[in-house]
This record gives structure tokens, sequence and C-alpha cells, in this order.
């Protein structure tokens, strides 16, 4: 065990001994009405950096990006100890991470490891049909085995089909658009965003239940635009090279594994054996532990039943899964201040956003919340940001899920859809990008593809806000 290790694991040891002692007191909770905006500077710092960081100094930020993240959550932790002691801020990073991140993250690793094992062999001709069908093929996917699962599993494929063709990128801009976001939005499975939902105590089968007509109008739309967009950039360059070649599937094992995650997650919410762990404040259920636990079995068995060609046909590395986990640890912390300020409702420092979302009879105005989250979900990052205004709606999945129906629809369709207005509105987003790149495609920047995904999405979201096709969107 190296050094590096070895620490972390006494470091563990330490947290838990702590955290079991009999006769500790207990910890005092954050008083969010007390609290001001500089304590939430290392949330706003942290998703800066994670949105700015890769354009203004990438070197500096791949090779540090996880120091970064820690530096924040120690900004976070250390002024908590200060004031309120090393017990409440021990608590709240307990909380943060054994309560909310861990099931958070094992589930990305799950999905992440399991599609990597996917190979898709043969090559196909990109034709305008073609393409569409793949387009719409990885969005059914993306509520599947996720966002990132569909996308690291078809982009190489779509890359091929294209690669000859003069025009191209826009068969990977609507790729990002509707297979690394729109398409993940009717699971838990889907998209980050759902899941810290499911966590919350919202039901497995509610986004289907409740989104499926808006997914269907928005996936619907976009699979016709990008089919007449194609043909007419198809009708205008030469006939394709690529020699076609049968498509197939290898690793099959993993479509399996994949039903044994969904098996296990709809498990987890059906069986309640009443059993609950306290780890110094936070309560963990037995459900939630066996199956964070089967899914980490789950993915080691991808790892050992997968032939390792198919893994390095995939270009499959770690790195991704590694960069996520270490920069949502540190989100999950830096967000603690900002919970409790928003948990403090109109006496916190989040009053006036809830005025600007809130009626005068103090039912909230489902339309600025689909805006307000889709469009901080852009610039920010999507999990996130939906946690953020799930607590400032209330944070009661019961309400939220049943009277309060609208308003979750708003905020979810928000986070999930406008997720793809950037190329960090979402984790696929780059990741897509940095393979198209690696391939020689000539994606537009930053900039460039807001500019793309605007001018596609944006008519689409007013659609959804001004047309009485989504009874949860209103405008009163």
């Amino acid at each position: 065990m190296t050094g590096r290790w070895l620490r972390c694991y006494r470091l563990l040891i330490m947290i838990v001994i702590v955290a079991l002692l009999p006769g500790v007191a207990q910890a005092a909770e954050l008083d969010g009405a007390a609290l001001g905006w500089v304590w939430g500077m290392p949330f706003a710092g942290i998703l800066l950096s994670i949105a700015l960081g890769p354009l203004l100094f990438p070197k500096i930020w791949h090779t540090h990006y996880g120091k970064i993240a820690a530096g924040w959550a120690l900004l976070t932790l250390l002024p908590i100890t200060l004031v309120y002691g090393w017990q409440t801020a021990l608590a709240a990073a307990i909380h943060a991470l054994l309560g909310e991140y861990l099931s958070f993250i094992v589930l990305l690793f799950a999905l992440f490891t399991v599609s990597g094992g996917i190979l898709v062999t043969g090559t196909m001709r990109g034709t305008p049909l073609l393409n569409t069908m793949l387009l719409a093929l990885g969005t059914v996917f993306a509520s599947l085995i996720g966002t990132t699962g569909a996308a690291m599993v078809l982009i190489r494929p779509l890359i091929r089909a294209n690669i000859g063709r003069q025009h191209n990128v826009h068969v990977i801009v609507f790729f990002i658009i509707l297979v690394a976001n729109v398409g993940g939005a009717l699971s838990p499975l889907g998209d980050p965003p759902l899941f810290v939902g499911f966590l919350r105590g919202v039901d497995f089968f509610w986004p289907l239940q409740q989104l499926w007509p808006q997914t269907l109008i928005v996936a619907g739309l976009l699979l016709v635009l990008f089919f007449l967009v194609d043909l007419w950039f198809a009708r205008h360059e030469p006939r394709s090279s690529t020699r076609p070649e049968p498509l197939g599937f290898r690793g099959g094992i993993n479509f399996v594994l994949i039903a044994a995650i969904i098996a296990m997650i709809l498990l987890s919410a059906e069986w309640q054996p009443g059993i609950v762990f306290d780890v110094y404040g936070t309560k963990v259920a037995l459900q939630n532990l066996v199956r964070d636990v089967a899914l980490v079995l789950i993915a080691l068995l991808s790892l050992w039943l997968t032939a390792d060609e198919h893994r390095s046909a995939n270009d499959f590395a770690w790195e991704p899964i590694r960069e996520v986990a270490k920069l949502f640890a540190g989100i999950f912390i830096a967000i603690i201040p900002v919970l409790a300020m928003l948990g403090a409702g109109k006496h916190g420092l989040f009053a006036p956003l809830l005025e600007v979302v809130t009626a005068p009879d103090g039912t909230p105005r489902e339309v600025p919340y689909f805006w307000m989250t889709g469009l901080l979900s852009a610039v920010l990052d999507n999990a996130p940001t939906y946690l953020v205004f799930f607590e400032l709606a209330g944070g009661h999945a019961a309400e939220l899920t049943g009277p309060l129906a609208g308003t979750l629809g708003a905020i979810s369709m928000g986070a999930v859809y406008m997720g793809a207005l950037t190329y960090i509105g979402n984790a696929p987003n780059f990741m897509v990008y940095a393979i198209a790149t690696e391939r020689g495609i000539k994606m537009p920047g930053f900039f460039g593809y807001a500019l793309w995904a605007s001018a596609v999405l944006i008519p689409l979201f007013l659609l959804l806000t001004y047309l009485p096709i989504v009874p949860n969107l209103r405008l009163d």
C-alpha cells in the first residue's frame, strides 16, 4: 500500500472511530438563517473552477483538479469548524459523503464500467436515415444505461460512419443534445440530477410517468430537425467512401449486468426492512447499503467477464469517472452551507430567489423554476443545480411528486434538457467533444457550440413554455 493510500486509509479509520464513539455530543445543525453570502463562496468557486478551468488553464486543471476540488471542500469545512465546532463539521461532512454522495457515485461507476464493456462492431455509411436511427437508438438507451453509458457506447460507431463526410460536425452536436442529455429524462439511471432526486425520495418511475410526453415532443422534433439538416448537407457533398461492414455487438454479458443494475435500484426502492444505521447523525438504510455493494460487485463482474480487447477497442479509460468522483466529492461538501441557507426559506439569504419562483399566494411558479434551473444547469452543472432548486421548492419528495408535481417536472426538465446548452452542462458533453476532436472532427469551441445548441433548443423550450402541450407548465 502506497504512502498516500495508507494516509487516506488511516484518516478513514479515524473518522469511523470518532463517528461511533459513545457519549459524543450531538452536533448542532447549521443555522441557515444566520449564514451570509460568504458561506456560499466555496460552492460558487468549485462550480466556476469546473466551468472555466478546462478553458482558461487546461494543463493546470487536468493535472490538479482533484487538489482544487479538495481545496474548495476544505474552505467549506474549516469555517464551519471554527464557528460551529468540529462535531458539526464532521457530522455535515459525513452526511454529505455517506448520505448523499456515496450512492450517487457508485451508480455512475457501475454504469460507466458496465457500458464500457459493450463494443459496437462494424462500419456503417452515415446516411441521413441511418444517422437519425442511431440518434434515436441512443436517445432511448440514455434512460436505460445513462447518458454517459449511451454516449460512450455509440459515439465511436457514429464517428466511424461519418468520418468520410465533409460535413459531420452537426451530427456530433445533435448527438450531444439528444443522447448525452434529452434522452436521459425518463429514469434516475438516465441523468445524474434525476438520481439525486431518487436519493431524495422521488419514485423511480416518476420521471417516466410525468415527463414522457414532453420528452417525446422534444426528442421527436429534434430528430425530425436533424434528419432535415443532415439530408441538406448530404445532398451537397460527394457520396461517402466508407465501406459498410456488418453491425454487431460484443460483450453481450454487459446487457445482462445492466438489467441487474436496474433490478437492484428497483429492489432498494421496494424492499424496506426497517433497519437503519446511525452514523454520527446520518441515517443509512440497510437496503441502500445492499444496493451500493451489489452495484460495485456488478461492476467488478463486468471487468472479470468482459474480454480486455473489447474495452481496449472502446478506448476505455478510468480518467473520466475518476474526474467525476473527485469533483463531485468536492461539490457535495461545498454545497452544505448553500443547502442550509435554502432550508431557511424566507428567513435566509435566498429569500429574493424564493420570491421570484413563488406566486403571491405561496404556490410555486413552474416557468421560473424551469428556466432558472435550466440556465444555471447550462453554465454550471445540472446535478448540483437540480439539488439547489429541489431544496428551494421545499425538498419534500412527497409534496413534489404529489400536489407540486408540476414544480418538480419543471426542475427536472430544466436540469436535463438545458444541460445540453454548453459543453459543461452535463458530464458526457465534454467527453463526447474530446473523443470527436481526437478523431479529427473540427468541433466548435465553447461559445460556438453554445450558439449551435441555443439556436436548436431555445425555440423548443419556448414551445414547452408557451403552448398548452405541457399541462405542468403555466405562466401564472
